[in-house]
């Protein structure tokens, strides 16, 4: 199991940070706390300890009671300095929440209070979950911040959308859930070997948006969550996985590679650069059958007379690059249909398309539409057919994912 450092900064989500630490604790790792001045006006210090069973550290210039040891860990001879010794024990490095001030300074490379400093000289994995208030969030300083810090191989897990502490105020800028800072603390430091350890997973996933004019488009209401789902579920069996995002409404699982696109031929052309490198292509994203053939540079303004819009039809993005795979290559599709008859379209695509496995669901179910957290599908393969009933979105990931094991594992022996 893991040792966690866990840096809280002084914001109002501090109290998650002490849910995140019941249940890192709870899964078996050790963790330590450190906390600004300001951090303890929300949660005091005994909180951390209670759970920690460990002494939490304000300042380089207190005394470390353990010195630098975490639970369970045997203390060194002598004291060592604090920032130092604290991160050279630990296996990764959370610094949730972290607010405007704090990500301006690790992006500064600041070292002016403790928190910062064990930032500053970490060498483990470091993970920053950003929280305050949304026009906080977006302002355009906060943003470059957290480009820096990405930049830097530092992860970024993205707040969430809802309620924030000023009242009546809602948008981006909550902290991640408990479970998720979790997540993407195990991610970053994995327990072991693990079954996809090495293998490249390429994710699709959202819809893309084709332009009518400057504010229409033709889409679709996929909001991404499949994919995303996907996604972090290959993360957590050892992947390095790629999204490929189109338009999504939900953040991407930490520890993954995001590129962002919006039309069909954005999506077709990071395909085609990021595929020659992938082990195993999740096409999840619902692209667009058709855009407009000459979309208008303006706004179309109303005419009495009607409108004619002529469309042509986008490429088949993965029926091409099945032409273009080499050996070992894994490609599955999935196809969003409607109503009866589903899984025999799903089928002639399949071969089509010359792809290992077609994912079917029926989007006329609103159970397990666009959006749903939910889903039910049937994964049609070359060899078998498999049917997963209603679930969670995770759940039916895992499932796809058990069925692709099964693919690489063919394509691995036929190979020998």
């Amino acid at each position: 199991m893991a040792r966690i450092l866990l840096g809280v900064s002084g914001g109002i989500a501090s109290y998650k940070a002490l849910e995140f630490t019941r249940l890192a604790m709870g899964a078996g790792h050790s963790v330590r706390a450190v906390q600004t001045e300001a951090a303890q006006r929300f949660v005091g210090a005994a909180s951390f300890e209670g759970i920690t069973g460990a002494p939490v550290l304000t300042s380089e210039w207190e005394p470390d009671p353990a010195r630098g040891a975490f639970p369970g860990q045997e203390q060194p001879a002598h004291a060592p300095i604090s920032h130092l010794e604290l991160v050279r024990n630990a296996d990764a490095y959370l610094i949730a929440p972290a607010t405007a001030n704090t990500i301006a300074r690790l992006a500064a490379g600041l070292a002016d209070n403790l928190l910062a400093s064990c930032a500053l000289a970490a060498t483990c994995p470091v993970i920053v979950a950003p929280a305050m208030n949304h026009h906080m969030w977006r302002n355009a300083a906060t943003q470059a911040n957290v480009r820096t810090l990405r930049e830097r191989g530092i992860t970024v897990v993205e707040p969430g959308e809802g309620a924030l502490a000023s009242r009546g105020e809602w948008g981006e800028g909550r902290l991640a859930e408990p479970a998720d800072l979790l997540a993407a603390v195990e991610a970053a430091v994995p327990s072991g070997a693990r079954p996809w350890d090495g293998l490249r997973v390429l994710v699709t996933a959202g819809g893309t948006r084709e332009p009518i004019d400057g504010v229409r488009y033709i889409g679709n209401r996929s909001s991404g969550r499949m994919g995303m789902a996907l996604a972090g579920q290959a993360l957590a069996l050892g992947a390095q996985v790629t999204v490929i995002a189109a338009n999504c409404s939900v953040p991407p699982p930490a520890g993954a590679e995001v590129v962002e696109v919006t039309t069909a031929a954005e999506l077709a052309s990071a395909c085609s650069r990021l595929f020659p490198d992938t082990d195993l292509l999740l096409m999840a994203a619902a692209v667009a059958d058709y855009r407009a053939a000459e979309p208008h540079d303006g706004k179309l303004g109303r005419q009495d007379s009607g409108l004619e819009l002529r469309l042509e039809a986008t490429e088949d993005i993965i029926g091409g690059l099945s032409g273009l795979r080499r050996d070992g290559q894994v490609l599955v599709a999935f196809a969003a249909e409607h109503g009866d008859g589903a899984e025999e379209r799903a089928a002639e695509k399949l071969e089509r398309k010359g792809v290992d496995a077609i994912v079917v669901n029926d989007v006329s179910r609103p159970e397990i539409g666009f959006e749903s957290p939910s889903n039910e599908v049937t994964i049609i393969g070359r060899a078998e057919t498999v049917r997963l009933p209603l679930a969670s979105k995770d759940e039916i990931a895992a499932g796809i994912l058990d069925f692709c094991a099964g693919l690489l594992d063919v394509k691995r022996r036929s190979a020998l």
